[in-house]
């Protein structure tokens, strides 16, 4: 029986970096932020390649939702799939996959705000996606389950150790060829790599420790201050 994992995760948030990871094991499947396109086409979000995305992905909510429970790619026995809970703008969210085991990935907002400043602009506080994380998360735990919170900053300072106890809690064997991968654009990814994927492409695995946090000033600053509370209220929670 598969094991499907859906991990959560605002942008500019590792998130591709762990899809490498995963992608890496060879009884796994991943999925590339599978509502990308119905989002852009659901609300006209101005996006880097929106068009291009839109052309190139199904935009149908219920229909991406009953692949994503359906049959499994290659028939393998895990499947991740890399999700924006500040996609979910249409008639689906996380209670349409109950059958999932859930996991969250947050940043420190300041390191995600300069981030995305440099691949887009200033960003909004609907950008980043921390309300609509800690209300997943919130679910998931009335739910009844335990979903695995991992904070990049902490989990790059022990990668090897940090993701074996990941894996123990999504249900799934721990395997070390999660620390390494090849370089390039995988198959996986969707149309938009060559816009936002440039760093993870040249990578190999996962990157160092990060430095002090970034200094951010005006309205970046305030809005790094508006996103930090709900950061914290899942920060206590992470492995």
């Amino acid at each position: 029986m598969t094991q499907r994992i859906a991990m959560w995760s605002g942008p500019r948030n590792i998130s591709t970096t762990m899809m490498r990871s995963f992608g890496a094991r060879q009884d796994c499947a991943v999925s590339d932020e599978p509502f990308y396109g119905a989002f852009l086409k659901g609300t006209g979000a101005d996006h880097p390649m929106a068009a291009e995305v839109i052309a190139d992905m199904d935009c149908d909510w219920h229909s991406v939702t009953a692949a994503l429970r359906g049959e499994v790619p290659g028939g393998k026995a895990v499947w991740y799939q890399k999700h924006m809970p500040h996609h979910m703008e249409g008639p689906v969210g996380i209670a349409d996959f109950p059958d999932h085991a859930h996991a969250f990935l947050i940043r420190e907002p300041e390191r995600v705000i300069a981030s995305y400043g440099v691949k887009r602009g200033a960003a909004r506080f609907e950008d980043l996606g921390y309300q609509r994380l800690l209300t997943y998360f919130e679910w998931a735990r009335a739910a009844g389950m335990d979903p695995p919170v991992v904070d990049t900053s902490s989990f790059l300072e022990d990668p090897a150790g940090k993701l074996e106890q990941l894996c123990a809690r999504l249900g799934i064997g721990w395997d070390p060829a999660m620390l390494s991968w090849e370089p390039g654009i995988h198959p996986e990814d969707g149309i938009w790599a060559s816009h936002w994927y440039d760093q993870v492409a040249g990578s190999t695995g996962f990157g160092g420790p990060p430095g002090p946090l970034p200094v951010l000033e005006g309205e970046a600053a305030d809005l790094a201050e508006r996103c930090r509370p709900f950061y914290e209220a899942m920060r206590s929670y992470a492995i």
